[in-house]
């Protein structure tokens, strides 16, 4: 099953590409009939790739991408005797010293991360999957999201200035070989953010710079005096031993206008978990400027196996 070199042909879709159309899914399994569960998703780890090649021929155009993945709670169960991707582990809260700093832990055991520039083809490769996964699951949460002008977060700044370029981003964003047994796999932490956008609209210009650390029109970084001492950017730059590090980081739109929920979907794939957690504690112990006017209303970790990894999941090797 391992293989000996990283290679970012066979991962799944990790890469910084929002697509047009985002659909997120978090399912828990319903734990009822453990054989009956396991054959279902070694059923799903098949044809869902068979359904991925085909709708890549009826729109080829679609640019479609696919990720989809295992929590530790999820791994547990379905591959007790399996050995487990190295730092595969549960999610838990990250509690700052006031309510408004914290980021929750919740429930999840299968993620799927569905993007493409046609809506038709987001819809048709859920509502395919789903026919393999809803008799033994529940949908804890399902979040449609957008891209915005320009690629810009809903908050007007652009989105993933210091993510790695594509060219880049394997480094980053997959596995090597310091995990053989499940080399170009990814971990993915996933995260729905809800926003106070009265509160954000109000702030003039030059405060949303401050407060993000960046010009809002042409994105240059400000400098280090001109930015809040909690800005977003100096708050999520983790840094260990004078090197910056990286992970392969999207933050998707979404909104129901109407009845003003809007709100920022984080998914950060990265080859070390460790990565985002730090940068997960980081902007909780420096008060990110972004979680004052800011919800967080989920969080949990998914291991994001290989395509091979999920051929041998299919072929029940993984029990």
């Amino acid at each position: 099953m391992s293989v000996e070199v990283m290679n970012p042909d066979v991962a799944q879709d990790v890469w910084k590409d929002i697509g047009q159309h985002v659909d997120f899914v978090v399912l828990q399994l319903k734990r009822t009939n453990l054989a009956q569960e396991q054959a279902a998703i070694q059923e799903f780890a098949d044809r869902s790739q068979a359904i991925i090649r085909s709708m890549n021929i009826r729109a080829e155009d679609a640019g479609l991408k696919v990720a989809i993945g295992f929590s530790n709670a999820a791994w547990d169960y379905l591959f007790p005797t399996a050995p487990k991707p190295k730092e595969l582990e549960t999610f838990t809260t990250i509690a700052g010293d006031e309510a408004e700093y914290t980021m929750p832990a919740t429930a999840g055991d299968i993620f799927l991360h569905i993007r493409a520039a046609n809506e038709a083809v987001v819809y048709e490769v859920v509502t395919q999957f789903m026919r393999f996964l809803k008799d033994v699951t529940t949908v804890l949460d399902e979040t449609k999201g957008f891209r915005y002008f320009e690629g810009r977060a809903i908050i007007g700044f652009i989105d993933g200035t210091e993510a790695p370029a594509i060219a880049d981003a394997a480094e980053y964003a997959i596995i090597g070989a310091e995990d053989p047994e499940y080399i170009n796999g990814s971990y993915a932490f996933a995260q729905k953010w809800l926003h106070d956008m009265n509160f954000w609209q109000a702030m003039k210009t030059e405060e949303q710079e401050r407060a993000v650390g960046r010009e809002k029109f042409t994105d240059l970084e400000l400098a280090d005096d001109d930015k809040y001492k909690n800005a977003h950017n100096v708050a999520s730059k983790l840094e260990v031993d004078g090197e910056e590090q990286k992970i392969v980081r999207m933050n998707v739109p979404f909104s129901d206008a109407a009845t003003d929920k809007t709100g920022t979907y984080f998914i950060g794939y990265a080859r070390h978990w460790t990565v985002t957690k730090g940068m997960l504690q980081q902007m909780v112990a420096e008060r990110d400027f972004l979680l004052t006017f800011s919800t967080v209303e989920t969080g949990q970790l998914f291991f994001i196996p290989s395509r091979d990894t999920l051929a041998a999941i299919a072929d029940g090797q993984l029990n």
